[in-house]
């Protein structure tokens, strides 16, 4: 029998999950062909949408989506291709970029536990609490024992989440550095993707190796039963998307939502 997409993608905690043995070009369990993947994503948009509809009508659980990467790794295009066929009523992007003077006063969770989802809404990280152990790790803004704390809470915040009703889908979106040249390459280039350049990607880019250190400690501590890690190879697009959209339907499958009954007897309502 073969293999389900989660299974294929999930990330083993402890030692055992090894990210440099993770192949951003992998497509197991996906067609070769890239227009036969893009169909493979547009039908899972309409599913996803069927699904989302009963979701939100029924509101009695949340879907987390949290999508990791470094820059040029395709999380805002990766929304835009799951979610195209999703109504956007019932789903909302929470992007995380470096904290206010405001946030920076409270613990690094505050503005994390404000953003995640209510009852029968899909949210979006696009970026997320894992970046208070990347980036700090990184560059040294944090020690060591303060990453260990870090990913101890993180354990903690993610499992209340799911005790209190929310699946966690955690994705790292998984290119090569070679790959990130070529897309950066691009930005710089291409006028329709110029405003996407930014020069502080190249300086964090000399820093590839630590943070995929960082990456890798990261997941071993926090692909947890309650939320697992998910490593998405993302070196192409149309893989990348359809996997994410097929792990979000086999999720919101598993929660088989139903329309809530109505209130009263509607038979005996009559419209004139």
């Amino acid at each position: 029998m073969a293999l389900k997409i989660s299974e294929i993608l999930k990330a083993q905690a402890g030692k055992k999950f090894i990210l440099s043995k993770r192949d951003p070009d992998n497509r197991k369990g996906l067609p070769d062909d890239k227009a036969a993947r893009n169909a493979l994503t547009a039908k899972l948009g309409e599913k996803l949408n069927a699904l989302q509809d009963r979701f939100a009508a029924e509101k009695k659980t949340k879907l987390l989506l949290v999508l990791q990467g470094m820059d040029t790794s395709g999380k805002d295009g990766t929304v835009k291709a799951v979610f195209d066929s999703v109504n956007p009523l019932g789903i909302r992007v929470a992007p995380f970029k470096a904290p206010t003077e405001r946030e920076l006063a409270h613990d690094y969770l505050w503005r994390v536990h404000a953003e995640v989802p209510q009852n029968g809404e899909i949210v979006i990280f696009n970026r997320s609490h894992y970046e208070d152990v990347l980036i700090t790790r990184v560059h040294g803004w944090i020690d060591a024992d303060e990453v260990s704390r870090r990913l101890a809470h993180i354990n903690d915040f993610e499992r209340m989440l799911v005790e209190t009703g929310t699946v966690i889908i955690k994705c790292m979106l998984h290119i090569s550095k070679d790959e990130q040249a070529k897309r950066l390459e691009e930005r710089r280039t291409n006028p329709a993707k110029q405003y996407k350049f930014n020069v502080g990607d190249i300086e964090e880019r000399k820093y590839w190796d630590q943070y995929m250190a960082a990456y890798e400690v990261a997941i071993r501590a926090t692909s947890t039963e309650h939320a697992p890690w998910y490593v998405i190879p993302a070196n192409s697009n149309s893989t990348r998307n359809a996997y994410v959209a097929q792990l979000l339907a086999d999720a919101l499958e598993a929660i088989n939502p139903k329309y809530p009954k109505p209130a009263q007897d509607l038979s005996k309502i009559v419209v004139t």
